[in-house]
């Protein structure tokens, strides 16, 4: 039995299976997909991309972390924002229970 059970969402819209029912996520790939949401939502990632200024760009990278950090299915300390190429952001972060979970931004 699954611990973490949410709808899959992608491109804003839930995934259907062939019967038109909604696909479901667990565990590490719940987490993975709030983490995407909760930083979406939160309106940084928007913010981090348009800045051009280094420092202000880490300090919005350290708004998302400690933000990511906050949620409790995490181990603290290991939540880490890394830029892959200019507007592409790798979140890697560790679950209590699960292992770790990387999500593409």
């Amino acid at each position: 039995m699954s611990e973490y059970v949410d709808l899959l969402i992608t491109d804003n819209d839930l995934v259907l299976d062939p019967a038109r029912q909604p696909l479901l996520v667990n565990d590490r790939a719940s987490i993975a997909q709030d983490i995407a949401h909760l930083i979406r939502e939160s309106g940084l990632l928007v913010t981090l991309v348009a800045e051009r200024d280094r420092l202000r760009q880490r300090d919005c990278i350290q708004q998302m972390e400690l933000l990511v950090e906050a949620d409790e299915r995490l181990v603290p300390g290991t939540a880490q924002i890394v830029q892959v190429e200019p507007g592409q952001y790798l979140v890697m972060a560790t679950t209590v229970k699960f292992g770790s979970v990387e999500v593409s931004l």
